[in-house]
Parts: C-alpha cells; structure tokens; sequence
C-alpha cells in the first residue's frame, strides 16, 4: 500500500508543482499523462503476470520456477517497453487525432517526448517488484519508491524552474524529471537483488540471456488478459480525459484535480489487491483453498473500509482538497475551483465501490483468472461506463457531471460482477 501511494505521489507532485505554471500547463500535464499511462498500463499488467507465477511457485518451494519467470519477465519488459516508448514518443500527433486543442498538444508533447524514455526502467522496475512482492519481500521496493519521492521534488524543482544553473523547462522539465526517478528506483531496485545472498538459487541475472519459450508462453498467456483489462479500465480514463477536452480547458484542468485525488486514494486498494493475489496465490500453491477465500475476503474488507473513509473526506472537505492544487486566492483559478469541488462529489459517490473492483480483481489474478475477468471488465468499462458518460454529457447536457456519472456506473458495475466471480471460483475450490 505504501509502495503504491509513493507511485502516484510522483503524479500528486507533478500535479502540484505543474499547478504552479498555470491552467494551461495542467491542461498539457493531463493529457500527456493520459498517453503514457495508457500505453504504460496494458505493459505494466502483461508484466503482473510475474506475481502469481512467482506466487505459486514459491508456495510450492519451486526455486527454478521462480527464476525462470523473472527472468522472462524482464525480456518481456524490454520488448513492451520499445513499443511503449514509440506511441509515447509520437503522443502529440495522437492527440491531434483526437480533437485536442492545439496549445494543449504543443504542452503535452514537449512532456511525453521526454517522460518516454522513462518507460524502460519503469517496466524493468515492475517485473523486479513483481518477484520481490511474491516472495515476501517488499519493503526494500517500499524505501525505493519513496527514496525516489523525494528525488523527483528535487527534480522537478531544478528542471521545471531552472534551478542550480539549469535551464528554466517548465513542463518538460517534468517529464525529464520523470524519467530520471523511473531510472532511480530500476537502478536501486536491481542492486538490492543482486545482493541479496538468497536470491542467488534463482539465477535472476546470471542466466538472463537464456531464452525459455515455454515460460514466455506461460507469462504471456496469463499476462495478456490483465494488460487488456487494466488497459479497458484506463481507457475508460482517457476516454473520459479526451472527451473532457471537448467540453473545454477549463473543465480538463478541474477534472485533472479530481482524477489526481481519486487516482491518489485508489493506491491504497490497488496496494491491498496486490497483495491479495500474493497471498491467494501462495494459498494456491501450498493447496490451502481456505486461505485463498480468506485473503480475498479480507482485502475486500480492507479496501472497501478505507475507501468509505475518503469518500467521507472528499464530501467534507473538498475546497481544502483543491488547494493542494490550485491557489484559492487567485482570481484566474475560480472558475476551475469551483468545477472541481463538484467532480470531488462525484469521486466520492465511487470510492467504495472502486476499492471493491480492484481488491477483488487482485484475488483473481493470483488464481490465475484473467481472461473472464477482462471480459467482465470490458462490458462494464466500456459497455456501460463510457457508454453512459458520453450520453449523459453530451446527449442529456450534464457535460462534465454526466461523464463522471459514467465513471461511477461504470465501476459499480464491475464491482458486482468481480463479486460474483471470485465467490464462484473460491466456493468451487472449497468442495
């Protein structure tokens, strides 16, 4: 959990420092963020695979299994991250095709030209901690990430506003600054396997250049389905982001702030849900079909209760929410402040529901279930969650609050039916 609220304390300090340059820049910064995290996040689930196969092995003390998956996991890494790397690289003439103002796509392509060198290290970074959550390691991933915090702060602070003789970047100076923390944390991520004494029965680095078709296959097998449905999900974001661009500048950069917000207490969830498929995963291979319906039922109770709590927090104290953003003071932020307080109620209404999909959606994948769930997750994604925001914006005037409406149907939807899942699989193993 920790380790995923430092993730996305880099977008929450990229946020908040971007908010400084004006509208305009946290326009640029929420489209561009949309581009690469769409193209990051089908990798970054495909490389999730990693976990329940290292999951399961481990349950049943197969060290060469466990080796082999990494290892695969990092050539899988690679070769995502250089198709990755092309669609990041090329984003400006991808939101041209989408509609998008021409200020804010000259923002967001000086930002994507430079954060798209970060997506190798990034990915890198996610199979090393895919093994390590797996075996029951994670807090060195844990002091990484949130070492790596505090470098972007440092980062952004020199790039962004020309500090320490640097040239003044502005946003592309956040984007640098990006790529250098992904680079941080790949580095200190790797050192810290490598010199772990009993990691070295799996013969992660050592025999790395050997290829193991059947492995690949397997990773790819179990990977695709999660990239696809975390893909779907996001897409449902950007969707929404392109859409926002539609309606106009002003809108984005509010709903920038309260994606940000929800983005940031989703984390938590997401934190949980990984752990859940470790711990379901490992129940699996030690053939203990009551701990997997423990783990799963207890991550959703975990992520469900935090979430009712931010969601009590959003309702409450939302104008204080946005200041982390933008300056109450100022008159040219009025308008977008006061759009934002409202999307906040919105992002209230799915916190709970959101935590339930996700925590869920985790227990599945340490079962190894990935292909039903995608499908689920596309009829509720984009069967009802875009559908429904695009008619309520634009076919029954709500505009801005017809798409948020969108995304709470959306992922309630997906609650219910990954509810029902898990309760059929779990019960199944159990007789």
């Amino acid at each position: 959990m920790v380790t995923q609220l430092a993730h996305i304390s880099l977008g929450f300090v990229d946020t908040v420092m971007v908010g400084r340059l004006g509208p305009e820049s946290l326009a640029g910064v929420a489209l561009g963020n949309t581009i690469f995290f769409n193209a990051l996040i089908f990798c970054m689930g495909m490389l999730m695979a990693v976990g329940p196969l290292v999951s399961q092995a481990f349950g049943a003390n197969n060290d060469d299994a466990i080796g082999r998956s990494v290892r695969q996991g990092l050539w899988l890494a690679g070769l995502l991250g250089l198709v990755a790397f092309l669609i990041i690289y090329n984003g400006e003439t991808i939101l041209r095709w989408l509609g998008q103002s021409e200020a804010n796509v000259l923002n967001a392509g000086g930002y994507l030209r430079a954060i798209a060198w970060g997506i190798f290290p990034f990915l890198g970074m996610v199979a090393l901690r895919s093994f390590a959550e797996a075996v029951s390691r994670p807090r060195a991933v844990t002091a990484i990430v949130l070492s790596g915090v505090l470098v972007n702060i440092a980062l952004n602070w020199i790039l962004m506003f020309g500090k320490l003789g640097f040239p003044k970047m502005g946003l592309v100076g956040t984007g640098w600054a990006s790529t250098g923390v992904y680079t941080f944390n790949f580095l200190l991520l790797a050192g810290w396997v490598l010199k772990q004494s009993d990691f070295a029965r799996y013969h992660i680095f050592s025999r790395l250049s050997r290829p193991d078709p059947h492995t690949f296959k397997e990773l790819f097998r179990i990977g695709w389905p999660i990239g696809a449905s975390m893909g779907i999900e996001m897409s449902l974001f950007m969707l929404t982001v392109v859409m926002m661009g539609w309606i106009g500048t002003t809108e984005l950069a509010a709903h920038q702030v309260a994606i940000q917000c929800a983005a940031f207490t989703f984390m938590v969830p997401l934190g949980i849900g990984m752990a859940s498929s470790v711990r379901v995963g490992q129940a699996i291979g030690k053939r203990q079909p009551l701990g997997v319906w423990r783990a799963g039922m207890t991550g959703v109770g975990l992520s469900a209760s935090f979430m009712a709590v931010t969601a009590i927090l959003f309702l409450t104290f939302p104008r204080q929410i946005v200041a982390l953003y933008l300056d109450l003071s100022e008159p040219a932020n009025q308008e977008v402040i006061s759009m934002a307080v409202q999307l906040l109620f919105f992002a209230a209404i799915f916190q709970v529901v959101d935590g339930v999909q996700v925590a869920f959606m985790g227990a599945l994948r340490g079962m190894k279930d990935t292909y039903r769930p995608m499908i689920l997750s596309v009829f509720s994604y984009w069967g009802v969650g875009l559908v429904s925001g695009y008619l309520l914006a634009f076919k029954a005037g709500l505009n801005e609050k017809g798409l948020w409406l969108g995304l709470v149907l959306g992922l309630a939807c997906a609650a219910v039916l990954l509810t029902v899942r898990f309760t059929k699989l779990s019960r199944a193993s159990r007789t």
